[in-house]
């Protein structure tokens, strides 16, 4: 490589990084926020409206099955019709039915809504990862989806003392605290698909903030990378939802997904029962620790494993690093030692993502990726359900929720398994 070129790469990535993803990174926030604060609302509203653990277990997974439901047409939709208009159609749905939550009376109003949501929001986190292929190399990959990726410890450790402290104080007009936080918090993606629809470009040849030299470079090298994974991997998108190596990513995706939305659902109220004396500002505050290991976590590892050209290795041990934490929570005596267990089980579940998201684009493209990614992802998914059910019933026995917590710790570790079953390096292609 000459050193115009590298100047004008390093030129490309800067840019590419300094406009696109701090905007990413805000709708994902977003996103994961309306996704997940259904688990701090449940500390004033399952007294309110009468809701057991299993119902809770199941309302917060309910989500999950519209999700799964529409997940690949969304996505196949937004390679057709761009990112930009499809992102703000998103947003403003999934931000409407969120505010709308906040309005039910019954568990059975929950049910439909958190359904609607998920419907809603279908199509957004594939959409993305879909996305950033369009701007970044594969070499560029893990650690751009890691910046990315940090929306989702940033969401936590934003939004769990923000939860708090709107549970804590805000009554007005004399309605419940858990209604304002699930409007409150709806509410800005609504705000957010309209930047959307007049920001986001869908396309590099869109993109104002690149001189058309730039724009010539980058479209180049894209299309090139494209055409070698066409030429190794050629597949049409029926063709990747066929593909062994994308069974085997879902399979995988899904026993992890288990570990991390059991912790985002559960945490609140984990750790609401550490201390009777806990005020709900004060769980914001102790939830939100463990995310800060899990921001650090996903940083040094995403950025270890662009640095090696490794994927496998570095998606299995921070896995089997917070299985091991999570089987170990029910022997906690201490708060201290709970959050510190906490801490390792939040950072190993959330450093995988980067090197796992990594993989798909190494041996999809086009359509096929569209439908791949989406794929993967609605199927990875269906462990928000199974996850969070799961421990909801195991804590109406004589287990309690440690005993599910054990039970989640184990579908972790069967994830690493699977992980180490991949091939060492997923560009090649899968034998005939």
């Amino acid at each position: 490589m000459t050193a115009a070129a590298g100047g004008m790469e390093a030129r490309i990535r800067r840019k590419l990084r300094g406009r696109l993803l701090p905007f990413l990174f805000v709708l994902y926030i977003v996103a994961f926020l309306d996704r997940i604060n259904i688990g701090f609302a449940a500390l004033t509203m399952n007294q309110e409206l009468g809701i057991t653990s299993r119902q809770f277990g199941l309302l917060a997974g309910i989500f999950f099955i519209g999700y799964f439901l529409f997940e690949i047409p969304s996505n196949l939709l937004l390679h057709r019709t761009g990112a930009r208009v499809w992102m703000a159609r998103i947003l403003l749905t999934w931000g409407l039915v969120a505010v709308l939550t906040g309005l039910a009376h019954s568990v059975t109003q929950l049910y439909v809504l958190r359904f609607l949501l998920g419907v809603a929001e279908a199509g957004f986190f594939p959409g993305m990862i879909l996305y950033l292929t369009y701007w970044f190399r594969q070499r560029e990959q893990a650690q751009t989806l890691a910046l990315f990726l940090t929306g989702l410890p940033v969401t936590s450790i934003v939004g769990a003392p923000l939860s708090g402290l709107i549970l804590d104080h805000v009554h007005w007009l004399g309605i419940s605290s858990w209604r304002w936080l699930l409007v409150l918090e709806g509410i800005p993606a609504v705000a957010c698909g309209v930047l959307t629809y007049f920001l986001l470009p869908s396309r590099p040849a869109e993109a104002k903030f690149l001189t058309r030299e730039e724009k010539e470079w980058l479209v180049a090298e894209l299309r090139r990378e494209e055409e070698q994974k066409r030429g190794a991997h050629g597949a049409s998108a029926l063709q990747a939802l066929g593909h062994g190596r994308v069974w085997h990513l879902a399979g995988t995706y899904f026993a992890l997904m288990i570990g991390l939305y059991s912790m985002s659902f559960w945490m609140p109220q984990t750790v609401k029962a550490l201390s009777a004396r806990y005020s709900n500002s004060t769980v914001g505050l102790l939830v939100m620790a463990p995310y800060l290991a899990g921001l650090l976590g996903m940083l040094l590892v995403s950025w270890s494993s662009d640095r090696r050209g490794e994927r496998r290795y570095h998606t299995a041990i921070p896995v089997a690093v917070g299985g091991l934490a999570l089987m170990l929570l029910g022997t906690a005596r201490s708060p201290f030692f709970s959050v510190t267990l906490l801490a390792l089980v939040i950072a190993g579940i959330y450093s995988f993502l980067g090197p796992f998201w990594s993989m798909p684009s190494e041996f999809l493209t086009g359509f096929s990726a569209a439908a791949g990614i989406a794929f993967i992802n609605s199927v990875g998914n269906l462990g928000g359900i199974a996850g969070p059910w799961m421990i909801g019933a195991i804590r109406q026995t004589k287990w309690g929720v440690q005993g599910g917590f054990a039970a989640v710790g184990v579908s972790l570790l069967a994830g690493v398994g699977l992980v180490l079953l991949l091939p060492k390096d997923t560009r090649t292609p899968p034998a005939a």
